[in-house]
């Protein structure tokens, strides 16, 4: 009991960290476009994290919890390990800046852990399939939808002031930024609910069915509210300022096609990264003034953070997990 209590706190943790270093997707746009200052921004993005568990139920959390590995390789151990690999791999990009996926992080700490303990034959081929094909999905249907979310508003407001268009979406990017808060904990907060839950029930404690208990889905929102909490300024730099320049009207468009996304993938039990999907919105909008508007050598660095992150948390949580066997 106690090596289980000690892997929900970690677990936990990891959880903290998520919400420290997604910050920025949830808050990245309305601090840019100066609408909330970043001290409301956190708050604001923290209590619609919090208050996510209320709208979605825990379709994501039941793919991490059975859909990646097989539970037969589920051990405190392969658990330990694949979150270590998540967090530290999570901790280095978020001192380097670079907003990668905290989900597809705790998927390949998860996958790097349970096939060092049991081979390639643990992999759940479709469900790492169906994450995969989101990784490029999800923000390249972000940057589309952030694309024509812009055009559109851009066209219903083309005899509108600049001024006057700026005084509404100041006040519009309030709810945008408040769904897609939901999102992003509706999505990246189940992911650790899974990890738990799965915990949890191959160590006995759910019986016979796997499900995930509310005081589970609790604490990982207040987790992940509280890494808000502490912002993650590295990368709002990053996100808000250095791929493109934002207003609020773009703000507000970015946000929306993202949070759009976010309500359908979770919807669908699709655990998808935030990060890739913020980003492609924000890119999206940034090319309806001119391509040259985005900054593509920048965007390229991303690219590469998250084409790497899968593999890099893996080898990190093979390496733990090797370590672990011979105390847990």
């Amino acid at each position: 009991m106690t090596i289980v209590i000690i892997i929900i706190a970690i677990a936990l943790i990891f959880d903290f960290v998520n919400g420290l270093h997604d910050a920025a997707n949830s808050i990245a746009t309305v601090v840019s476009t100066r609408v909330l200052s970043p001290k409301q921004a956190v708050i604001w993005a923290a209590f619609f994290n919090f208050i996510a568990f209320l709208i979605f139920e825990t379709h994501v959390a039941t793919t991490i919890g059975k859909g990646v590995v097989e539970s037969s390789a589920i051990t405190t151990a392969v658990i330990a390990a694949g979150l270590l690999g998540a967090i530290v791999w999570d901790i280095l990009t978020w001192y380097l800046g670079l907003p990668v996926s905290s989900s597809h992080a705790l998927v390949g700490g998860l996958l790097g852990a349970a096939i060092t303990h049991n081979g390639f034959g643990v992999v759940i081929a479709k469900g790492v399939l169906m994450i995969c094909v989101f990784i490029v999905l999800s923000p390249v249907s972000g940057l589309i939808l952030g694309f024509i979310f812009m055009n559109i508003t851009n066209w219903l407001f083309r005899n509108a002031t600049p001024v006057k268009v700026d005084g509404y979406f100041r006040k519009l990017q309030l709810l945008s930024a408040a769904s897609y808060s939901l999102g992003h904990g509706g999505n990246d907060a189940q992911k650790t609910m899974g990890i738990i839950a799965i915990l949890l029930f191959t160590s006995g404690y759910l019986g016979t069915e796997f499900y995930v208990p509310l005081w589970v889905v609790l604490a990982c929102h207040a987790a992940m509210g509280l890494g808000t909490l502490m912002g993650g300024w590295r990368i709002v730099k990053t996100m808000g300022q250095k791929i493109t320049k934002l207003r609020p009207v773009g703000g507000f468009c970015a946000e929306t096609a993202g949070a759009a996304m976010l309500f359908v993938s979770t919807f669908m039990g699709v655990p998808v990264s935030t990060t890739h999907t913020i980003t492609g919105s924000i890119i999206g909008v940034g090319a309806t003034r001119r391509l040259t508007a985005v900054k593509w050598g920048l965007a390229g660095r991303v690219v590469w953070a998250w084409i790497l992150t899968i593999p890099a948390a893996a080898v990190v949580s093979a390496i733990s997990y090797l370590i672990l066997k011979h105390w847990i």
